[in-house]
């Protein structure tokens, strides 16, 4: 669920466990879809990529599969271990295992990694024969909106509008070419549209996902935040104040050649 560590620090996305628990849980709560496709068996050993704190880690453990899971953010890492799972620090651009998993695994995560022919090449090293590349994240039209509202008002203030959109949201089609062209074959995938309700409102998701695009304006953050939710609210929020993110996910099964 992180970025990698890359680029200077003031364009790196950082995490704490207590702020993301109250206002992204939805990202494993609603992770029911790509769990079903991944269909983990009782004795299979599946790698968590992007584990984040543990929260879907802890399901795949209690089917009975040895999970380990990898992630960025330390901050996260601890509250994963708080729950005794086994998780280390791991960049998914640079996995070093190699033949070890049935399974990998990853949800909300790949869209960070902006490197997404190494991520392939590494989780191709580290399954087994014919093991299985299940995951869930940001496909082509994701927070399309929301992008275009920090883009717009970015440009406005004349700040860098690249930190609206750092992330990786490829269509079925490239990101299938990507996954043929470096050793799986690609069993299913497509786009899912997932409206997602924010229950702590737009200001609360801006703030935790893309705080350094906001950070760059220094003491007028404040108002810059005020300025995108207020783009945003005419499509966004809901005659009773009710905001709803325009999420797009790209799902995905392929498997080792």
């Amino acid at each position: 669920m992180s970025s990698s560590p890359e680029g200077p620090a003031s364009s790196q996305q950082t995490w704490q466990a207590d702020t993301y628990d109250t206002h992204a849980r939805f990202v494993s709560d609603m992770a029911g879809a790509v769990m079903d496709w991944l269909a983990p068996q009782s004795g299979e050993h599946i790698l968590d990529l992007g584990c984040g704190d543990g929260a879907l880690t802890e399901h795949l453990v209690a089917t009975g599969a040895h999970v380990v899971g990898v992630d960025v953010s330390t901050d996260l890492l601890a509250a994963a271990k708080n729950r005794g799972l086994d998780v280390s620090y791991m960049d998914g651009q640079a996995l070093t295992f190699e033949n070890l998993f049935d399974a990998v695994f990853t949800n909300a995560a790949l869209h960070w990694m902006s490197d997404p022919v190494a991520v392939i090449n590494g989780v191709h090293r580290a399954l087994k024969p014919r093991g299985r590349f299940v995951g869930e994240f940001g496909g082509h039209g994701n927070v399309a909106a929301i992008v275009t509202a920090m883009r717009a008002v970015g440009l406005q203030r004349g700040g860098e509008v690249g930190l609206a959109g750092p992330w990786f949201f490829p269509s079925p089609a490239v990101y299938s070419r990507l996954l043929e062209e470096n050793g799986f074959t690609v069993k299913r995938i497509g786009l899912f549209p997932r409206p997602t309700p924010l229950k702590t409102g737009m200001k609360e998701w801006l703030k935790l996902f893309r705080k350094p695009f906001f950070e760059q304006f220094s003491d007028q953050s404040d108002a810059i935040l005020d300025e995108v939710e207020s783009l945003l609210a005419p499509s966004l929020k809901d005659a009773q104040g009710n905001w709803t993110a325009d999420y797009v996910r790209l799902r995905f099964e392929a498997e080792k050649q």
